[in-house]
Order: C-alpha cells, then sequence, then structure tokens
C-alpha cells in the first residue's frame, strides 16, 4: 500500500470508487427527497391561498432549501468514505507515500492531509495547515488548498453533470457520471498542485524543511466514529448553508418578483402583442420568463451577462455566481428560485428537468449544451466562491495580502479555464 508505484495506483483506484458511490448509492435516498419536496409544495398549495406570502414560501424559501437538502446523500457517502480511509490508519500511509511527490512541488508530506481534507470542506483543511512547521510550505499548501473540490461544490457539480451528461457505463462498470466528478476533483488537485509548483519559486525563504511521522496500526474502521463524523459533518453543511440560502433565497425572491417603476406590468402587456400566436400554458411561461427578465434581479444579471458570455452563461447563470459567492452550495438554491419563479406551473418538477427546457432565445435550441455545462463546472472547479475561506486565509496568515491574492488568482484562473472549455 505505500510502494511508490502500486500505491499511488491503489490510491487513485479507491478515490475513483468513492466518487462512483457518490453517484450510485446516492441516487434512490434523493429522488425520495426530490419527490417529498414537490409533495410538501403541493400541501402549500391546497392549504394556503394564493399571494405573496404563498409565493415566497413555495419559489423562495422550499425550492432554495429543497434545492440544497435533496444533496446531503451524497456528501454524507463522501464523508463516509474519508472517515473509513482516517479510521483505518491509511490515510496516514497516503501521507508519507506522497511525501516525495509534494517536496517537488514546494509542499510537505503533510500538506496532503489539508488537501484531501479539502474535499469535505477548505475551512478545516486550512487551519489543519497548522501542523505544517516550514513557513513557506504552509504558506503554499493555505494558497492552493482551496482549488480542491470541496463539498460545497457536490450540488453544483451534480446538478450539471446529470444535466449535461448521459447515463452511461464506460467499460462495463464505470459510470460516465461518476467518471466525470472525478475528472473534475483531479482537475482540481492538478491545478492545485500547478500553482504550488509556480509558488515554489516566487516565495523565498531560507527555512529547512523535514518531514517526520508516526504510523497507526492498521485497525477496523468504528462504524460509531464513521457515523458521528457523518453526522456532524452533514448537520454543519445543512445549518451552515441553512442560514446562508433561508437569506439569500429570501432576497433572491424579492428581487426577482418585484422590478423599477411598471416594467413587470407592461412585461406582460408586451410579450401578448408581440406573440400573438402563443396561448395557454406557452403565453403564461413565456409571460414569467419577461417578467423575471425585467425584475431588479434580471436587471443585474442583465448588468453583468456580457462579461460572462464569452463562457456560455445567461443572465440568470449570472446571478447565480452573484449570489454564490456568499457559498458555492446557493448556486443550485439560486437557480431553483429563479426557474420556480419562472414556471409557476412546474414547480413539483426537479431543477434539472426545469433547465433542461431552457432554451437558447437567439437560436431556439437547448440552452444547457455539453459546452455551457462543462464551462460552468470548470468554472467552479477554479473560483474563490466562498467569503468564509477567504476569513479563515485571513485569520491563518494575519494578513490581507494573501486572501486578495487567493481571490484575483482563482477568479483570474477559472474564466479564462471555462473560457478554453467552452
Amino acid at each position: 500500500l505505500i510502494h511508490k508505484i502500486w500505491g499511488l495506483l491503489i490510491f487513485a483506484i479507491l478515490i475513483l470508487l468513492v466518487f462512483q458511490a457518490v453517484f450510485t448509492l446516492a441516487a434512490y435516498p434523493m429522488d425520495w427527497i426530490d419527490e417529498s419536496f414537490a409533495m410538501m409544495i403541493s400541501y402549500f398549495n391546497e392549504l394556503l391561498p394564493e399571494g405573496a406570502f404563498y409565493d415566497l414560501l413555495t419559489e423562495g424559501l422550499l425550492s432554495g432549501i429543497g434545492g440544497v437538502v435533496i444533496f446531503i446523500p451524497q456528501i454524507a457517502i463522501l464523508f463516509a468514505c474519508i472517515s473509513l480511509l482516517e479510521e483505518s490508519g491509511y490515510m496516514s500511509r497516503v501521507v508519507y507515500m506522497m511525501d516525495n511527490i509534494m517536496q517537488r512541488f514546494g509542499l510537505n508530506g503533510r500538506s496532503v492531509v489539508p488537501l484531501v481534507s479539502g474535499a469535505a470542506c477548505a475551512i478545516p483543511a486550512i487551519m489543519s495547515a497548522r501542523s505544517i512547521t516550514n513557513w513557506k510550505e504552509r504558506m503554499i499548501t493555505i494558497f492552493v488548498t482551496p482549488l480542491i473540490s470541496c463539498s460545497a461544490r457536490i450540488p453544483v457539480y451534480t446538478i450539471l453533470i446529470a444535466l449535461v451528461i448521459p447515463e452511461k457505463t464506460i467499460f462495463g462498470i464505470f459510470n460516465l457520471q461518476g467518471l466525470t466528478l472525478f475528472s473534475l476533483y483531479l482537475l482540481g488537485f492538478l491545478a492545485a498542485i500547478g500553482s504550488a509548483y509556480l509558488l515554489k519559486f516566487i516565495i523565498k525563504s531560507k527555512e529547512q524543511s523535514f518531514f517526520l511521522m508516526e504510523f497507526p496500526r492498521y485497525k477496523i474502521p468504528q462504524l460509531k466514529n464513521v457515523g458521528i463524523t457523518i453526522y456532524t459533518k452533514t448537520k454543519a453543511f445543512v445549518f451552515e448553508a441553512g442560514k446562508i440560502i433561508i437569506a439569500i433565497s429570501t432576497i433572491l425572491w424579492v428581487l426577482a418578483s418585484y422590478g423599477p417603476g411598471d416594467a413587470l406590468l407592461n412585461a406582460e402587456t408586451n410579450v401578448r402583442q408581440n406573440n400573438p400566436e402563443l396561448e395557454g400554458k406557452a403565453l403564461e411561461q413565456k409571460i414569467a420568463s419577461k417578467k423575471i427578465e425585467m425584475s431588479y434581479a434580471g436587471k443585474i444579471g442583465k448588468f453583468i451577462e456580457p462579461s460572462i458570455e464569452p463562457l456560455g452563461f445567461n443572465w440568470k447563470i449570472g446571478i447565480a455566481l452573484l449570489t454564490s459567492f456568499a457559498a458555492r452550495e446557493v448556486f443550485v438554491g439560486t437557480m431553483a428560485t429563479i426557474y420556480s419563479i419562472e414556471s409557476d406551473d412546474d414547480q413539483n418538477l426537479p431543477l434539472k428537468t426545469r433547465m433542461r427546457a431552457e432554451k437558447d432565445p437567439d437560436t431556439g435550441d437547448r440552452f444547457y449544451t455539453p459546452a455551457v455545462g462543462i464551462s460552468l463546472m470548470v468554472f467552479y472547479a477554479f473560483a474563490m466562491q466562498c467569503m468564509s475561506t477567504l476569513a479563515v486565509v485571513y485569520r491563518e496568515t494575519n494578513s490581507w495580502t494573501w486572501p486578495v491574492l487567493q481571490l484575483i488568482y482563482m477568479t483570474a484562473l477559472a474564466y479564462v479555464s471555462s473560457l478554453l472549455a467552452y
């Protein structure tokens, strides 16, 4: 398991199996959660009269929260797998095995712990870099750790993978969607060590580096400890994300439901005059789409649309990019709110179904093509869309220089990479 070739191969296979499990095992509970939220919206539909409170509850809060809660099974499975690897004593072997490789990129064997922990959350991962005694290696580790795809990116990845990547089996055993998720994590890891390699030459330090650690015994993981890890980590994800999502979903609903002057009233009139051939559900959806476009949220999205259009994004994605700066997982809640307001009759449909129905206004073809989906995934793989991480980097480095440089570098890397991918 610590062989310089077989050890790395076994580690790669284990990580690949983890991401296969994230997609395949979580499918049934995710469908159940999706159906439960649809039933809840139907229940309130019968219970409450139509009006602002009903719209806020169903289009804002329930759609936003449901868009994130649905990913609990995948996040729980990811934490379970990481916990099993740590509990068994295997992760210490990985740290040792990776030390020689890490040294070449200006890192330390102990840097593996923050980099692997970063797959759960960058905040505790960055804090765990305190165990690295060499200042230069610690700073490089802190700088590149947010490039590792964290659990907050899973909701973004999975909704987009389900949207643009077909459910196919490769070589008879590997799920193409699971391979795509593995590729995104691999992309983040390669970006992290590539960035570390550049920083190795930029940051100057005469401090000598050394690596010393004791192997724990191999042992059968205690399921109680694994269960506690799953519970605490998932609970933290849900409640930390939940507070942000409730606040942003409420604000977003207000911005998307109201507009300047008579913009929303005029939107319906303009649609009816310009589309006399439309009627019934098609007409209602066109009116709803025009109304959200003319709302305050639509105006904000339209304002930034020219800067993100080269990446294949539209103004709706632009709104989600802005709101998800608070936390990446807010992207899904934002899209759920926008598409829920835009298509009142289809609130019971899954978000990916509503997004799949999106048409390009210029061509009339499907908007979410593989190019758009992959471009957006690559953007989120690299972008620093997390205020909390920036705050922790400031606290750990005691300087605003590092978080500001991180924000500029990762945003530029995300933009250029997304442009190339598109």
